[in-house]
């Protein structure tokens, strides 16, 4: 059965599509079949998969009915994914039917099979492009950073998730909230951290155990297009991941 995972957080910046790439990367090494998919018209996420962009069916053409989702996906050697670019901007006023939260989870109807895992990266803000990804997935993963204004946006995507598992999708589980770019030697990022326990614990969100210390080696490894694991794999913050890949499957099988 494939399982779908939503990366998201409205706040950019936060590590949100590394973490859909360390996901990937990690979740492949593993021996699971997986697609991942940029929802975001950056298109960050491709970039670092070494995605085509242009003159290729990509999401936006799936979104529209234009394209099939096994029409667009390209296989890299990170994992396999359907690209995203800045047609997605346009979505916002171009899904406007009966129904266009759930455009996302019929167009991907017929390549679950295909798939173990597929990860969609949302754009940083709670548009229709997020509102199609948690309707079409069985999970939610929230990176923030350790500070105070990651913090102050946890309630309001929760709020979201809530809206959609009532009228969408009741089956929607947020897996957790991820720390990323953590630094334990500040006394800043360990309050952080404490008031990320207690906020999880208010809105009854899980938080990872695992927090994911900062490093320069992964933005190498994403402007080479690189696998991180293979990239540089004694780095801190690439243990990190693992571990984290780790974690996050340790909860899919009490799940």
């Amino acid at each position: 059965m494939c399982t779908l995972v939503a990366i998201s957080n409205q706040k950019g910046g936060v590590g949100k599509t590394t973490t859909t790439n360390a996901l990937a990367a990690g979740l492949k090494h593993k021996g699971y079949r997986v697609l991942a998919i940029d929802l975001d018209s950056q298109g960050n996420l491709s970039f670092s998969f070494g995605a085509v962009t242009d003159g290729v069916a990509c999401a936006y053409h799936v979104l529209k009915g234009e394209a099939t989702a096994r029409e667009a996906i390209q296989h890299t050697e990170i994992a396999d994914i359907i690209a995203g670019n800045i047609l997605l901007s346009s979505v916002e006023l171009e899904l406007t039917g009966t129904g266009r939260e759930f455009v996302l989870k019929e167009a991907l109807e017929n390549i679950l099979p295909d798939y173990d895992y597929i990860l969609l990266d949302t754009p940083p803000a709670l548009s229709i492009l997020t509102v199609n990804a948690f309707t079409a997935a069985q999970r939610v993963i929230i990176p923030m950073l350790a500070d105070i204004f990651s913090l102050q946006g946890i309630t309001q995507l929760n709020d979201t998730v809530t809206r959609v598992r009532k009228y969408c999708n009741p089956s929607l589980i947020v897996s957790g909230i991820l720390l990323t770019r953590y630094n334990e030697r500040t006394l800043l990022s360990r309050e952080i951290k404490e008031t990320a326990a207690m906020i999880s614990q208010q809105l009854q969100i899980p938080l990872f155990k695992t927090f994911i210390r900062n490093s320069v080696a992964i933005s190498e490894a994403h402007s080479l297009e690189s696998d991180l694991f293979e990239y540089a794999p004694k780095n801190n913050a690439v243990n990190d991941y693992m571990a984290f890949v780790d974690e996050f499957l340790e909860r899919e099988q009490l799940l």
